[in-house]
């Protein structure tokens, strides 16, 4: 990963580029709290590498207004492939039989492990759900020999996303930019997707 010595200043990105500010933050020890159970009638459940349909749709309904794009673009073969790892373990949070949110731990860097992906569905926010499934990640992810959790946010995230980080016992390190495409106008996310990122289309014409 490249570290960049940029002078101060803003900087014009070429039309169908979005910059993303990412916040990195770990966790060197297990908080000592009691974990908050879920409620009645949730559960979670191991992802079934063989049924991607069924993983990106979850994966759409709780990440397609936050950016999320990766595993939408990432060929079946990789992403089954990730989804099937030894060392990935990726759930999802069920009402019933209906997933509503996404957990995922990689352990593939041992004695480190990453909380690669959490996050809930719009319609199952704000009913404590998150504080119980972060408490379920701590709990799997400190129940192997590890000696640091960590995780990222950005700007594209929820609003409330650094903060309950945060809360949760994570400490920000570092911040990253990234550049990349803008999944909307490649078709992998509807137009309207993220509406507080503002899409800017270099089929317009030019405005002096």
């Amino acid at each position: 990963m490249n570290r960049l010595d940029l002078p101060l200043g803003y900087y014009e990105l070429p039309p169908g580029r979005l910059v993303n500010v990412v916040t990195c933050l770990e966790m060197m020890a297990k908080p000592p709290r009691a974990a908050k159970p879920l409620p009645t009638g949730y559960g979670l459940q191991r992802v079934d590498p063989t049924d991607l349909g069924s993983y990106r749709a979850i994966f759409r309904q709780v990440g397609q207004d936050l950016m999320w794009f990766s595993r939408l673009i990432m060929s079946d073969e990789k992403l089954a492939a990730i989804l099937g790892h030894p060392k990935t373990e990726s759930y999802t949070l069920n009402q019933g039989n209906t997933p509503v949110g996404i957990l995922e731990l990689d352990f593939k860097d041992m004695p480190n492990c990453e909380l690669a992906f959490f996050g809930l569905a719009k319609a199952a926010i704000g009913a404590g759900l998150g504080r119980a499934l972060m408490d379920i990640a701590i709990e799997k992810a400190w129940s192997k020999p590890i000696n640091r959790l960590w995780v990222h946010t950005c700007h594209f995230d929820h609003p409330n996303a650094l903060g309950f980080y945060q809360r949760s016992g994570f400490v920000p390190y570092a911040l990253m930019i990234e550049v990349h495409d803008d999944p909307r106008l490649q078709g992998f996310l509807p137009r309207d997707a993220s509406p507080h990122v503002a899409l800017i289309d270099p089929r317009q014409e030019n405005r002096a």
